[in-house]
């Protein structure tokens, strides 16, 4: 059933990416009919046994973009951001369906269900921030590139919708508005992390890839936070610390299970 529905919401976000501008109502109905779908779908596929939890990097991902659409429709909803959708809609697509190709693996909840459950929704909420914030950040050089483009240059839908968008001032406030949550929500996740570690392996910390590569994305977005506020970092210098954290962040969980569940056919560890 839920695959049913993991495909449909595919379709649907597909359908209203790449609506134009003149219909922001159609689209902002369909983003939430898709978002409804995706979010039962995902639901009923992590929860599927009583006292456990399906994981992977499938599940992960789509519950990353999903939380990610909603960030989306209630940040345009204040600011006219109706372009993100174009890359966030398509992305949530693909991501809604990988869990019907790879399931993952189920983790049991009976020992240290509260503190495990806890640990993995701060990280998805890190995860889904910093992916907005990634999108954000597309979006600001993308709008950058059109400052420079030919007034007589053609007009689409998408350049239309560019040029709605707040100032590139404004912008900016809103991607260090969405790191400095995010970097706050990856430093929890990192604190839970090393307390879990603790209560189920004996110690602190575990130094495999998915450590290495948190730890990297948590250092890089602490760097760009503090250039911003010591040294007055911005623009291209800011843009590019935040694809390059965001990047190591995708590496750290979703790229290393997916060589792991997939290349290598392991599970959960």
């Amino acid at each position: 059933m839920q695959n049913t529905l993991f495909f449909l919401a595919a379709l649907i976000y597909l359908a209203t990416a790449f609506l134009p501008a003149r219909m922001r109502g159609a689209a902002s109905v369909g983003t939430v009919l898709a978002w409804l779908l995706h979010g039962g779908a995902l639901w009923a596929d992590m929860l599927a046994r009583p006292d456990s939890l399906r994981l992977g990097f499938a599940v992960v991902l789509s519950a990353t973009l999903w939380i990610s659409v909603a960030a989306y429709w209630l940040e345009n909803r204040n600011f006219s951001l109706d372009s993100l959708r174009v890359l966030v809609l398509p992305s949530a697509a693909v991501a809604v369906v990988l869990p019907a190709i790879f399931p993952g693996s189920v983790v049991s909840l009976q020992d240290n269900a509260g503190l495990y459950t806890a640990h993995i929704v701060i990280a998805i909420l890190a995860y889904s921030t910093l992916t907005i914030a990634a999108f954000h950040a597309v979006l600001m050089a993308v709008q950058e590139a059109s400052l420079h483009t030919s007034p007589g240059a053609a007009r689409g839908w998408f350049t239309t919708m560019i040029e709605r968008l707040p100032a590139l001032l404004t912008m900016e406030k809103l991607l260090f508005r969405m790191i400095g949550f995010g970097f706050t929500l990856l430093t929890l996740t990192v604190l839970s992390g090393i307390v879990f570690s603790e209560e189920l392996f004996g110690r602190p910390i575990r130094w495999d890839h998915k450590t290495i590569f948190t730890m990297l994305s948590w250092v890089l977005f602490g760097l760009l936070l503090a250039g911003r506020r010591l040294r007055g970092w911005r623009g291209k210098t800011a843009l590019s610390f935040t694809l390059s954290g965001f990047a190591t962040l995708l590496l750290a969980y979703v790229g290393s299970r997916f060589v792991l569940e997939v290349l290598l056919h392991r599970g959960l560890a």
